[in-house]
C-alpha cells in the first residue's frame, strides 16, 4: 500500500548562506513581508532533506503542497523536477534516482519576479515550502501521480447521485480498479470494479442521495478507490464527495438544490501575523470558526488556491465556495505567463474536482488594470473554454474592475459576473453601490451579477464620534458596511457579496492609516484576536442565533458630544442601562439603535444593552472633559512619518495648509485645477518611470481614470518606495502655493 512519510524538518537558507535546521511549514518572510517599506526579501531559499531509506521495490516520489513561486526538485545532485506555480501541489518521482542510503533531497524555491502569476498583486507573495511536503512510497503498480498534482483519481459527481471516476494507473497490468461509495456512518452505499488500464472509467449511481444542503446540512459520501490485484490492495485513494445541484438566476440569485440561497459572502486570504502563508491546521480551523461565527454561507478564497484541508472544512461545514486562480491586476504579453495561466488553471480543477463545496472557478481578477486589449480578451475566451472543458458542470466568474464599462465584452466572458467596488471608500459614497447595481442589472438584464469585493480600512486603534472617510476610525467601517447590508438587502437579483476581507493581511507596500506592510480592510485583526464593529453588524444580519453587540468598546474616552452608543442586534428592540440604570428603548432598525448623548459621569461607566429576550452585552466607557487626542491618526502617519531624505537621512517635513492643494487632495480634485493638474501627472510619471516595471507602467496609465477618489499620498504609498523623497517634497511644495477656489 502507499505509504506517506510527513517531511516536518529541513535545513535552510538563502541561496549563498550556511544551512540552519528549520520546523516545516515555513516561509523566509513571515517578518519582513508584513512590516512595510514595499523591501521584503525575494530570491531563491534552497532546502535540503534527508530522506528516509527506498523500499526495494517500490516507487519513490516527493509531494510538495505548496511552495511559492517556482520550485526546482534534485535528488541526489539530479534534477526531478520543475514547478511554476505558488499555490497548487506537485509531485515528481524519485525513483531513478534513489541509492540504498544516505539519500538527500534539494528543493529550491524562487519568489522572486518571473514569468508566473500573480505578476503584482496588492499583497505579499511569502516565499518557502509554507504547506506540507510528503515523501511517498508505492508499488511498481499505482495510481499515477503525475496527474497535474493530483491523486491520481479524478471524481465527478452528478446531482443525480451517479459518480464518474476517473483512474490512472501506472504499471497495472492484470490488476482491477476498484471504487466504493459509503455513507457518512460509513456504511457501503454502491461498489464496482473493472479491468485497470492507463486511464480507468467507473460509473457509480447512488439512488436517491441524500443531498448536500449547505449551511443547513452538508452531507457528505466517502468514495475509496483501490487497485488490485488477487483481491490484495496495492494502491488506495480516499476522497469526500456530495451530490447538490445549483443555478443562478440574473432576477433571482443563487439557487440551491433548486430553492432560493442567497449567498452572504466573505473573502480570506490565508496568511496571518507573524507567520506568513506557513500556517497550521489549527490555524485554518480558528478561520473557518470566525467565518461560520459571522454567518456566512459562502467564501471566497482570494486570489489564489487555497489548502486542500481548508477546502474539506468546506465541504464539511457547507459554505459554498469561490475558487479562484491568481490571474490577477496585470496581462502579462509573454507566452510563458500566459501559459501558466492555463498551467494553473488546470492544477486547481484537477485537484479539488470532488469538492461539493466549490460552485465557482474565479479566472481573473481586475486584470483590465491596464486596459482592454484584444489579447488580454481573447486570452480569458481561451482560459474560458479551457476551464469549461476540465469541468463542464460548475460554473465560471469573474471579478471585474470597478472602472470596467457595464456593456464591456468583458461582463461576457465567464458564465457569470462580478464587481469590486469600493464606494465610500475609493471613489464616491457609500450609498453609489445601490444605483450603480441597479444601472447594471437594468443594462444587463440576462447576467447574473454579484459584488466580489467591497470594504474599507480600519485599525482599532482609531475612533471618531464623527467617523468620515478615510479616517481608518473602526467606526467608519463600521457605518459603510451598515449601509451596504440595507442596500444588499433589497436586492434579490444578486447572486452573492463578498466583503473584502474578513482578515487583515498582509501587502509590505502599503503604509496609511499609521499601519506599515498591511490592508486593515478586515472586519478581524491579523492576528485573529479582535473582532472589529463591523463584524458583528454581519452577525446580525446573517447569524440567527440571538445576539447583541454594543459597539465602541475601544472608544473609551467619551467627552460631551461624543457619547452616542449604537448597539448592533438581532432582536426587536433594546434597552440600554448606564451604571445598571435604565435610560432607554428603543426598537432595532436594520438591527441598528443608537442612543444619543448618554448620561456618563466622569469616570468609569458601564453601558448594557438588553435585548427583549434578557441577552445583554457590557462594555465600560469612560467619562472625560475632553476628547483623546489619541483616538486620532496622526498626521506623520502619512508620507511625512514614512520617506526619510536621500541624502540627509531625516524625515521628510512635508506640509499641509488650509485652503491649499497638497499630495493629501484626491486625485480628481487635482485634475480638475489647471495648475494642479501638471503637477500630480509629473509624479505619477515618476511612479511609472523609477524602477523600470512595465507592469506598474501599465498600472499607473488607468490610474486617473480608475481612482480619483485617493489621494496623491495614497497611491504613492500603495506603489511603493519607488519614488525619490526630493520629488514628493518638490511636488508637495508646489502644490501648496496653488490656492483652492472657494465652494
Amino acid at each position: 500500500m502507499r505509504k506517506q512519510v510527513l517531511l516536518s524538518h529541513a535545513f535552510f537558507r538563502k541561496r549563498g548562506d550556511t544551512y540552519s535546521s528549520i520546523s516545516l511549514p515555513h516561509t523566509w518572510n513571515n517578518l519582513d513581508g508584513q512590516d512595510g517599506g514595499h523591501d521584503y526579501w525575494r530570491g531563491v531559499g534552497e532546502y535540503r532533506f534527508d530522506l528516509p531509506d527506498p523500499t526495494p521495490g517500490c516507487c519513490q516520489f516527493i509531494q510538495v503542497e505548496g511552495a511559492n513561486h517556482i520550485a526546482e526538485v534534485r535528488c541526489n545532485g539530479l534534477k526531478a523536477g520543475r514547478h511554476a506555480g505558488g499555490f497548487s501541489s506537485f509531485t515528481f518521482e524519485l525513483t531513478q534516482f534513489m541509492k540504498p542510503h544516505d539519500n538527500s533531497l534539494d528543493i529550491a524555491v524562487d519568489n522572486g519576479p518571473s514569468d508566473v502569476y500573480p505578476q503584482m498583486a496588492d499583497f505579499t507573495f511569502f516565499g518557502g515550502l509554507y504547506r506540507r511536503v510528503f515523501f511517498i512510497e508505492t508499488d511498481q503498480a499505482h495510481f499515477d501521480l503525475s496527474i497535474h498534482g493530483s491523486q491520481g483519481v479524478l471524481v465527478t459527481p452528478f446531482s443525480s447521485g451517479h459518480t464518474r471516476i476517473e483512474a490512472h494507473t501506472v504499471g497495472a497490468d492484470g490488476y482491477s480498479v476498484k471504487a466504493r461509495i459509503l455513507d457518512s456512518d460509513g456504511r457501503l452505499v454502491v461498489q464496482d470494479e473493472t479491468l485497470a488500464v492507463s486511464k480507468t472509467i467507473l460509473n457509480l449511481s447512488v439512488e436517491t442521495p441524500r443531498l448536500w444542503l449547505g449551511r443547513q446540512d452538508p452531507y457528505l459520501y466517502r468514495v475509496i478507490i483501490t487497485l488490485e490485484k488477487l483481491a490484495k490492495a496495492v494502491d488506495r485513494v480516499e476522497l469526500q464527495l456530495g451530490y447538490r445541484s445549483y443555478h443562478v438566476d440574473p432576477d433571482e440569485g443563487f439557487f440551491l438544490n433548486g430553492r432560493p440561497y442567497p449567498l452572504r459572502g466573505v473573502c480570506r486570504h490565508q496568511d496571518r501575523q507573524d507567520k506568513g502563508w506557513a500556517i497550521s491546521f489549527e490555524d485554518q480551523e480558528e478561520d473557518l470558526d470566525h467565518i461560520l461565527a459571522i454567518g456566512a454561507n459562502a467564501v471566497r478564497l482570494a486570489h489564489y488556491q487555497h489548502d486542500q484541508y481548508f477546502y474539506d472544512l468546506c465541504d464539511a461545514m457547507g459554505l459554498v465556495v469561490w475558487a479562484e486562480i491568481p490571474f490577477i491586476s496585470m496581462h502579462e504579453t509573454k507566452q510563458a505567463a500566459r501559459d501558466n495561466i492555463i498551467s494553473q488553471a488546470t492544477e486547481l480543477i484537477l485537484q479539488c474536482k470532488q469538492h461539493p463545496s466549490i460552485c465557482f472557478w474565479g479566472i481573473s481578477n481586475e486584470v483590465t488594470l491596464g486596459g482592454e486589449t484584444e489579447l488580454l480578451y481573447q486570452d480569458l475566451i481561451n482560459l474560458q473554454s479551457h476551464v469549461k472543458k476540465l469541468d463542464p458542470l460548475r460554473l465560471t466568474t469573474m471579478a471585474n474592475l470597478g472602472a470596467v464599462d457595464k456593456a464591456s465584452p468583458h461582463n461576457f466572458i465567464s458564465d457569470v459576473v462580478a464587481y469590486n467596488h469600493y464606494f465610500g471608500w475609493y471613489t464616491g459614497e457609500t450609498g453609489d453601490i445601490a444605483d450603480w447595481l441597479d444601472s447594471f442589472h437594468k443594462t444587463n438584464p440576462d447576467r447574473p451579477l454579484a459584488l466580489s469585493e467591497y470594504g474599507a480600512d480600519a485599525l482599532v486603534l482609531w475612533h471618531s464620534a464623527n467617523p468620515c472617510n478615510h479616517d481608518y476610525t473602526e467606526e467608519y467601517q463600521a457605518l459603510l458596511h451598515e449601509r451596504m447590508l440595507s442596500i444588499f438587502e433589497t436586492r434579490r437579483y444578486l447572486w452573492g457579496t463578498f466583503v473584502w476581507n474578513l482578515f487583515d493581511f498582509a501587502s509590505d507596500a502599503r503604509s496609511e492609516g499609521a499601519s506599515r506592510g498591511r490592508n486593515n480592510k478586515g472586519l478581524v485583526t491579523y492576528d485573529r484576536k479582535i473582532r472589529k464593529d463591523a463584524f458583528y453588524i454581519y452577525k446580525a444580519y446573517w447569524n440567527p442565533e440571538p445576539m447583541v453587540h454594543v459597539c465602541g468598546r475601544r472608544f473609551i474616552d467619551r467627552a460631551p458630544g461624543e457619547r452616542d452608543v449604537k448597539i448592533y442586534t438581532n432582536g426587536e428592540t433594546i434597552t440600554l442601562l448606564v451604571n445598571g440604570n435604565p435610560v432607554e428603548i428603543k426598537k432595532a432598525e436594520h438591527h441598528v439603535a443608537v442612543f444619543t448623548d448618554l448620561p456618563l459621569a466622569l469616570g468609569d461607566n458601564t453601558v448594557t444593552a438588553r435585548t427583549e429576550t434578557g441577552l445583554e452585552d457590557t462594555i465600560l466607557l469612560r467619562g472625560v472633559a475632553q476628547s483623546n487626542p489619541e483616538y486620532v491618526v496622526p498626521a506623520e502617519a502619512g508620507l511625512a512619518g514614512n520617506w526619510f531624505d536621500d541624502k540627509t537621512g531625516e524625515p521628510v517635513s512635508l506640509c499641509f495648509p488650509d485652503g491649499y492643494f497638497s499630495i493629501r487632495d484626491k486625485l480628481g480634485d487635482l485634475m480638475d485645477n489647471l495648475e494642479a493638474s501638471p503637477i500630480a501627472i509629473e509624479l505619477l510619471q515618476a511612479l511609472s518611470d523609477q524602477d523600470g516595471d512595465p507592469n506598474t507602467s501599465k498600472m499607473l496609465e488607468q490610474m486617473m481614470t480608475l481612482v480619483k477618489g485617493q489621494t496623491l499620498e495614497t497611491l504613492i504609498q500603495r506603489a511603493g518606495k519607488i519614488v525619490p523623497p526630493d520629488l514628493i517634497i518638490k511636488a508637495n511644495q508646489r502644490l501648496n502655493q496653488i490656492k483652492k477656489l472657494a465652494d
